[in-house]
């Protein structure tokens, strides 16, 4: 067997993280770490299992837990066996399902709902895998960010507040992760408008196209990237 490359994915049950979790899998050199927060519930990446055989783990971490997060560490870091982790991918977020809101009218338990699982989630998520990555043979974390936190774009104006300032931040962490580690590669993600749960109505790009160019990007990834922000279709873009 050819050399092999294991990834640990946050929110893998559907959409984004499901599409990604099946396309890996259609390559037997990836062995992947699939997370979400109810395995038991998560009917499609159990239909996954029979084809994957032993290169699919489902492991249970809700990114808003930091108990969680520690919990999955300690069952991933068993299931490696000393072996390191080559990406992360950071896809589980919160969508504003309560509708838009502006900096004049967001309501604070929303706010910090989705602060909680679009910027803190990830930066622990990295901090606790970062032993796991330093072993991996790429070092390789994706932050899924969305062009509504790129400030220079300015997609929908004052519209979505509370989620664009959550992934405004989550490229700044991008940033500061690449900062403190040169020897690692970190990027900032926008996945496009996707038809998922997530992307709602008027969505335009199915997820299987979306996730098909993002990989293409990901897997070629150097350190010289380390710092960007990228859209799925390899365009960079503006901070």
């Amino acid at each position: 067997m050819g050399e092999t490359y294991t990834w640990l994915i946050t929110g893998t049950s559907r959409g984004i993280g499901f599409e990604l979790t099946k396309q890996l899998l259609a390559d037997p050199a990836n062995i992947v770490i699939a997370t979400c927060r109810n395995p038991a519930q998560a009917s499609g990446l159990r239909a996954l299992e029979p084809l994957a055989k032993d290169r699919l783990h489902i492991v249970a971490l809700d990114v808003a837990s930091e108990t969680s997060i520690h919990e999955s560490f300690k069952i991933v870091e068993r299931l490696l066996d000393d072996k390191g982790l080559d990406y992360l991918y950071n896809n589980a977020g919160h969508s504003q399902n309560e509708g838009s809101d502006t900096a004049f009218t967001f309501n604070s338990a929303v706010a910090l709902r989705t602060f909680r699982t679009n910027i803190i989630g990830p930066a622990l998520v990295a901090q606790a895998y970062l032993p796991l990555l330093e072993k991996g043979k790429r070092k390789v974390v994706v932050n899924m960010s969305s062009s509504l936190g790129s400030i220079s774009l300015g997609t929908v104006g004052p519209a979505y507040a509370s989620y664009s300032i959550s992934k405004t931040s989550l490229n700044m962490l991008t940033y500061k992760q690449k900062a403190e580690r040169p020897d690692m590669t970190f990027i900032s993600m926008d996945p496009g408008w996707v038809k998922t749960a997530m992307g709602g109505e008027g969505a335009t790009l199915e997820p299987e196209a979306s996730v098909y160019h993002i990989l293409k990007i990901v897997t070629k990834l150097t350190t010289k990237d380390s710092g960007k922000f990228f859209r799925y279709s390899g365009e960079e873009l503006p901070w």
